[in-house]
């Protein structure tokens, strides 16, 4: 508009808020697909090895379903801004591990796993949902990070004083209930590095002296956090649990590189790591004999022993091919007792072939990258630190784990998430999923209803 030859702009008007999409009916798409695949799956083990469908399908499925549904509830309720693929990716790990663990226990009439893992499972999926309901904001255990430190330190200890299991004190018996302590230790650790980072994240970055091209923060900065990281691998030292002590010190490095920015201390990390897993190798004859047996694989083959467990879960791998041989028609439960725990995968790859562990891995790999992605979308230093942690908690496990039952790295005993026979492992692996899905939430929650900019 013009008026005595001057331009009059008129106002723009202003900039819409955006809604978020909250995804609820893909999550609970995905979920029903996950628990369809499951129940496909313990169909075909009754199939291969009876010609019949198992008499106990419909109830695992129906079991398997209703605490599925149950935790999408939660999630809808309390966390309606949830990543919609976290849920479903741990029904389908948790739903295939049942399978697989059913199908070994055939094999072994007198032992079978399944039912009390439906159990553990069963009160994993009750933590997931306690958690996403009384949990109303991941900020809140920033507060309580040293009475989670201290729990921690308490749960690694407690072990020492049991008898030792297959050379490892890394369990807790009574009455023929056991709990593996350092599977809840590993979460609590998390919340206290991931606390004390976050808020000493400038002095680690650039307070102290410079060696070469690394910034040393101050030793009155860095000095809590080593002293609890040496005494909590010390422990897992002197109980042989030398998997967890691996996990522990990587999940320390990754917290701290993320946390300053220096790549310098994914080098130093290297480094002490390597020098680490020497010493302990030669100094230590537990260990020694796994780096031993990772190095000579067939050595008890060429004596006429026959073959180990780890050799055993190489022929599995070999037999499997790229589609396997078929749900129940392996022979990995040669491996001996382990084949439930530390070599489950063995029978993933031997019976659902090369196509099936890529699926698998692709699996793991979206869960972490997920739980990256929520993190790296937060605003707060300790929500995305605590989500990084968690999500390289699972990565370095499955990485372990695998390293080990391929011939990659030497074997550590530690359960494959989700699953590996192991109540605490699946219970607190329930529990890193719960907290990805509460950040997850946060971090989309703050952006919905702002403005395009």
């Amino acid at each position: 508009m013009t008026k005595a030859g001057t331009t009059v702009r008129t106002a723009d008007p202003p900039t819409p808020a955006v809604r978020l999409p909250r995804r609820r009916g893909v999550e609970l798409a995905l979920i029903v697909l996950a628990v369809l695949l499951s129940v496909y799956g313990y169909c075909a083990v009754g199939f291969a090895r009876n010609g019949t469908v198992p008499p106990g399908a419909a109830g695992y499925g129906a079991g398997l379903g209703v605490l599925a549904l149950m935790a999408h509830l939660a999630v809808r309720w309390r966390a309606p801004y949830g990543d919609p693929l976290l849920l479903p990716i741990g029904v389908l790990l948790n739903g295939l591990g049942l399978v697989l663990i059913y199908r070994l226990d055939l094999e072994t009439p007198g032992d079978r796993a399944a039912p009390t893992q439906l159990v553990w499972s069963t009160l994993g999926v009750t933590l997931f949902i306690v958690v996403v309901l009384l949990l109303r904001d991941h900020r809140v255990l920033q507060r309580y990070s040293y009475v989670c430190v201290v729990a921690a330190l308490v749960l690694l200890t407690l072990p020492i004083f049991f008898p030792a299991v297959n050379g490892a004190r890394i369990w807790i018996r009574i009455a023929g209930f056991s709990i593996q302590p350092g599977e809840f230790a590993k979460v609590l650790l998390a919340v206290f590095f991931a606390a004390y980072l976050a808020a000493n994240r400038n002095a680690l970055a650039y307070a102290g002296r410079r060696l070469w091209r690394l910034q040393l923060p101050t030793g009155r900065v860095l000095g809590p956090i080593v002293s609890i990281w040496l005494l909590s691998v010390g422990v897992l030292i002197l109980e042989r649990d030398l998997g967890t002590s691996l996990l522990f010190f990587g999940l320390f490095v990754v917290l701290l590189y993320v946390a300053t920015g220096r790549t310098g201390w994914i080098a130093v990390g290297l480094l002490l790591a390597s020098l680490g897993a020497v010493a302990v190798g030669w100094l230590e004859p537990h260990v020694h004999s796994r780096v031993e047996d990772w190095l000579h694989p067939f050595a008890s083959i060429e004596a006429g022993q026959g073959p180990n467990q780890l050799a055993q879960s190489l022929f599995a791998f070999a037999t499997g091919g790229v589609l396997g041989t078929g749900l129940g028609l392996g022979h990995s439960v040669l491996i001996g007792f382990a084949v439930k725990s530390d070599f489950i995968l063995a029978t993933a790859g031997e019976e659902l072939g090369l196509a099936g562990l890529s699926a698998i891995f692709l699996l793991y790999g979206l869960l972490v990258e997920r739980g990256y992605r929520a993190g790296l979308s937060l605003r707060d230093p300790f929500g995305r630190l605590l989500a990084v942690g968690l999500a390289s908690i699972v990565a370095l496990q499955v990485f372990v784990i695998a390293g080990g039952v391929t011939g990659l790295i030497p074997l550590t005993g530690m359960a494959m998430p989700f699953l590996a026979q192991g109540g605490s492992s699946v219970v607190t692996n329930w529990a890193i999923v719960a907290l990805l899905i509460r950040i997850s939430d946060s971090a989309r929650a703050q952006y919905d209803g702002e403005a395009i900019p």
